[in-house]
């Protein structure tokens, strides 16, 4: 950690303007003097440069270059959206490929954090720019510690031999902080810009920006529900007094582009690699109710024309098996990949707009938070659950009387026929239920479908709410998790041993229990 900390400012250098849009896609590294003498310091930057700084904090803070191996392979498959279909990939069963996970570590603390904090030292508090680099720190960082509990936090960006971890309780706190005061400084400052285009999610429209940091405080409030449920309520009925996001024209939705790989859709740059198919979990939801969303989220198989999935965990042996082959298999949507009339043969989109929070996520929230008798703005928890439904189908363009039969319907999942002959992966339907416990099983699934894709948010949701209902992994090559078990946690990276060895061993007793796949993280409770 002390190597990737130290290297990180310096890095702000090499990375910034690199490819975030076709304004900022070439690099600005020649227009930058040359470093000062300290080697961890950098250089002044002109005001020119700090809208590109916030790009590529954007960028990296979600959507970088390895997002296969910091993502797909790991949060995607955990959350059961996707299964893999080649054999080379062990991470479906669990297997934890330490190599690989470094591609989720650091772009946050060699190339996040040194973006942010050199905006948060060159503009006040009071402005709409540090707010909104804020509010990204946040973002940011509740996927790392969600990803191992404690983390790097405060001391982040700092030069030391030795960087300390924090224990996520700590974090969280700081977190809803942080979110508090950027709402607040925005509130007066609606009619600025800040970072304007540079901006690839809202650009610089702070109301919006406004709703989704309330969003993403409703969302980290549910998180330690079970936790602190005192201080869930108290922040969660702060971000819907707040404002949350309400409608799909507020999903928040990052401008990618095809200038580089690196600005690329990074879902759809590896959707026609092969090596990832649709899930049986997911086919078993989706066919039982019959859901509109699925010709958007998947294509039908090439071989058969019609959707099908895979479990979750399969061998090599099974992999081979006809009915778990990529053409047997439901690729991704056309938004991000098509097919150019073989099987093998695949066209990515590189410059879809990539997936960073939908306004249904909200209502679920506020469903869930109704049902645990907080104040959650005008409604019932119905009305929340079928505005949530409504909102996620017009992010994919559903509306009318197909989404009224959605919300109504009462067939339960069905078998997905896959090659384990698995059961239906659960019996309730959409149609709002009667008792809280099916309410519960109901909101946790109908969630998990409006995350889509985001695995990370849906892995996450899985082990603090115990929802939906998923497969067991067929086959674990992890000795601490076995099959009848899932994963909760991503254990501390091998580069850390053993360039942080004194932080990691002390924040091991942070953990509640070994650095292990299986130790619940803070918030997770039955």
């Amino acid at each position: 950690m002390n190597t990737i900390i130290n290297q990180s400012i310096r890095k702000t250098l090499q990375f910034v303007g690199l490819g975030v849009l076709g304004i900022v896609a070439t690099s600005c590294t020649e227009d930058f003097v040359e470093m000062n003498k300290s080697k961890t310091a950098v250089v002044v930057l002109s005001p020119n440069e700090f809208p590109k700084l916030f790009s590529q904090a954007l960028s990296q803070g979600s959507h970088h270059p390895s997002y296969q191996t910091g993502q797909n392979l790991f949060s995607d498959l955990y959350a059961q959206y996707f299964a893999t279909t080649t054999p080379n990939f062990l991470s479906d069963r669990y297997f934890i490929n330490m190599s690989w996970i470094n591609s989720h570590w650091n772009p946050i603390y060699t190339q996040v954090v040194p973006q942010l904090k050199t905006l948060f030292e060159n503009y006040q508090p009071n402005t709409a720019e540090y707010a909104l680099s804020s509010i990204w720190w946040v973002f940011s960082f509740h996927r790392m510690t969600d990803h191992y509990g404690p983390i790097p936090y405060f001391d982040a960006g700092i030069p030391a031999q030795s960087v300390k971890y924090d224990a996520q309780d700590k974090i969280y706190d700081d977190f809803f902080k942080r979110l508090d005061a950027a709402v607040t400084v925005l509130k007066g400052k609606t009619t600025e810009k800040p970072f304007g285009v540079a901006d690839i999610i809202y650009a610089g429209d702070v109301n919006k920006w406004i709703k989704f940091a309330n969003t993403l405080r409703l969302r980290l409030a549910l998180r330690i529900s079970k936790v602190d449920p005192a201080r869930a309520k108290t922040e969660a009925e702060a971000a819907v007094a707040g404002g949350v996001l309400t409608s799909a024209a507020e999903d928040a939705m990052m401008v990618r582009t095809a200038v580089s790989s690196a600005d690329a859709n990074g879902l759809s740059r590896i959707a026609a690699w092969g090596e990832f198919r649709m899930s049986a979990t997911m086919e078993s939801f989706l066919k039982g109710y019959n859901d509109p969303r699925m010709t958007e989220f998947f294509q039908p198989a090439f071989a058969t024309k019609t959707y099908e999935g895979l479990r979750n965990g399969l061998s090599p042996a099974q992999l081979i098996e006809p009915l778990n082959t990529n053409d047997n298999n439901s690729n991704i949507g056309a938004r991000w990949v098509r097919n150019t009339g073989t099987g093998s043969g695949w066209e990515n989109i590189f410059a879809v707009k990539a997936d960073i929070m939908h306004a249904a996520e909200a209502y679920f929230l506020r469903v869930e938070g109704a049902l645990n008798g907080w104040n959650m703005g005008g409604g019932t928890a119905k009305s929340f659950y079928e505005d949530g439904i409504r909102a996620s189908m017009a992010t994919w363009g559903f509306s009318g009387a197909a989404v009224d039969a959605y919300i109504n319907g009462t067939t339960p999942p069905v078998a997905p026929g896959d090659s384990q002959k698995s059961p239906a992966i659960s019996n309730i339907p959409v149609k709002w239920g009667a008792t809280e416990a099916v309410q519960r099983e109901q909101i946790g699934t109908q969630k998990w479908l409006a995350l889509y894709p985001d695995g990370m948010e849906a892995w996450a949701e899985v082990r603090r709410s115990g929802y939906p209902k998923l497969y067991n992994v067929v086959n674990s090559v992890n000795a601490d998790v076995p099959t009848t078990e899932f994963i909760k946690r991503i254990p501390f990276i091998d580069a850390e041993r053993q360039n942080n060895k004194a932080a990691v061993e002390a924040a091991v007793s942070l953990l509640g229990g070994p650095d292990k796949a299986s130790t619940p993280l803070w918030w997770d409770k039955d």
